[in-house]
C-alpha cells in the first residue's frame, strides 16, 4: 500500500473518530489512550484551553514495580489516571 494513501486514511479515520466524540472541556476531559505493544499511556485533555490535565502510564514507578500482566497494568493505569483526576 502507498504511504501517501496509507497516512491520508489514518488521518481520515483520525478526524472521523474525533468528530463523534467531540472536544473536551475541563468538566467533562477527552480520554486518550495510547496502547503499544508492551505499554499503555493514558492523558485526560481540555480542548478548550489545550492542555493535558493529567495522565497516567504503565511506564509509572509504583505500575512498573507491579508483577502482573497488561491486562493488570492496564487496570492499574485506570484507576491511577481516575484518582489522579479526582484530587
Amino acid at each position: 500500500m502507498n504511504p501517501k494513501i496509507k497516512s491520508q486514511r489514518r488521518t481520515n479515520i483520525r478526524y472521523r473518530i474525533r468528530r463523534k466524540i467531540g472536544e473536551g472541556t475541563a468538566q467533562k476531559p477527552r480520554l486518550s489512550v495510547f496502547r503499544s505493544n508492551t505499554d499503555i499511556y493514558v492523558q485526560l485533555i481540555d480542548d478548550a484551553s489545550g492542555v493535558t490535565l493529567a495522565s497516567a502510564s504503565s511506564k509509572d514507578k509504583a505500575i512498573k514495580a507491579q508483577k502482573a500482566n497488561k491486562v493488570d497494568k492496564s487496570k492499574m493505569v485506570g484507576e491511577s489516571i481516575a484518582k489522579k483526576q479526582l484530587s
